[in-house]
């Protein structure tokens, strides 16, 4: 074996036992250097010292799934040359020409640690049923701090929009008026129905006829007034009800999906603390189909990142004014006060309990 090819064979072993050293597992070869490379290296290695050959067999230098694996004895009767040649190739891309002292040990490199996602824990099912109804999220959205004069500014072209509003034709022909929505854009509480009707319609603000003056008097009893809160509907036209003279008829699926994004919009300027959503038309167009508003009401859900308290609509208590279904009522606007902090005297507990 001629000085320059054990020269070189020295520098390989000694730069392989260097990457071992360091922690280097693998060595990327290519297949076709490891073609002509796979047996002769076994043929050196029969002359190397047992700690050099031992060090070049612990490297993972087999040949990769799919390659041929040289027959036993093959390539055994090549000459010098085609040995130094396949050693060269080898080298070429990362080996010196000349010697390479022995690097000095180094501390093997820490292993990476391992990243596990955690376990998420399984909400409670009230919790189940919310988060899988549409526009339902069950983390808030990050607050974004705006002064006062940009949120009115806001609201204002939001106002300019739905008033000017024509997505449904044949509401936007039958109208009266857009009724937008009324109360504080600081509101903690905020109150959601389903559409105006044609006491709304006539004068452009929800909840304004009995329905809406039942509300009042619950906004009242619970220590607030209607300008301290928000009120809305998810409709911001009344439905047309063609051929009727009276009356007023449900929003369908399709109008509600149509309008809800303005409703968003005030939501997310508003950023109320609690919402309460009036009726099971309500509850339908912001969580979908739902089990009922009788199972539903008085269970908290979240809706865009907010606590909502589903309960009758105003309207309910008109048509069935029995004490028990008013305490109903009533205890869902207690859990909104506690969520809320508001202050509960004991005359407020007790209403409706000792008719009940």
């Amino acid at each position: 074996m001629s000085g320059a090819y054990q020269q070189l064979l020295d520098a390989a072993i000694q730069h392989l036992q260097g990457l071992k050293e360091r922690g280097v597992q693998f060595v990327p070869v290519s297949s076709e250097t490891l073609a002509a490379l796979n047996q002769p290296l076994r043929v050196a290695a029969r002359h190397a010292p047992r700690s050099d050959r031992d060090g070049l067999l612990s490297h993972s230098l087999a040949p990769s799934e799919g390659e041929r694996v040289p027959k036993a004895g093959e390539g055994l009767v090549r000459g010098p040359e085609a040995r130094r040649d396949a050693v060269e190739a080898a080298q070429r891309p990362t080996a010196p020409t000349a010697p390479v002292p022995r690097p000095a040990p180094q501390p093997a490199p820490r292993p990476a640690p391992i990243v596990t996602k955690p376990v998420e824990e399984k909400p409670p099912a009230e919790q189940v049923l919310s988060s899988a109804l549409p526009g339902d999220t069950e983390v808030a959205a990050p607050a974004v701090a705006i002064s006062p004069e940009a949120k009115a500014a806001a609201f204002a072209e939001l106002r300019q929009r739905a008033m000017a509003c024509v997505k449904c034709p044949h509401l936007a022909s039958s109208r009266k008026n857009v009724v937008f929505g009324v109360g504080s854009p600081d509101a903690e509480l905020m109150f959601i129905g389903e559409a105006p009707g044609a006491d709304e319609d006539d004068q452009g603000e929800p909840f304004v006829g009995k329905a809406g003056q039942l509300l009042t008097r619950i906004i009242l009893a619970m220590g607030l007034t209607r300008e301290t809160v928000y009120i809305g509907n998810i409709l911001k036209c009344r439905p047309d009800t063609p051929g009727q003279a009276a009356g007023n008829r449900k929003p369908t699926p399709e109008e509600m999906k149509t309008c809800i994004p303005y409703l968003h919009e005030q939501i997310d300027l508003i950023r109320p603390k609690v919402i309460v959503a009036l009726g099971a038309t309500a509850v339908e167009g912001l969580l979908g189909k739902t089990i009922g508003i009788t199972k539903l009401r008085g269970t908290w859900k979240t809706y865009r990142g907010i606590p909502l308290m589903p309960t009758y609509h105003p309207a309910y208590l008109l048509r069935n004014q029995a004490p028990s279904e008013k305490r109903r009522v009533w205890e869902d606007m207690l859990q909104a006060m506690e969520r809320l902090g508001l202050p509960i005297s004991e005359k407020q507990r007790s209403y409706f309990l000792k008719s009940a």
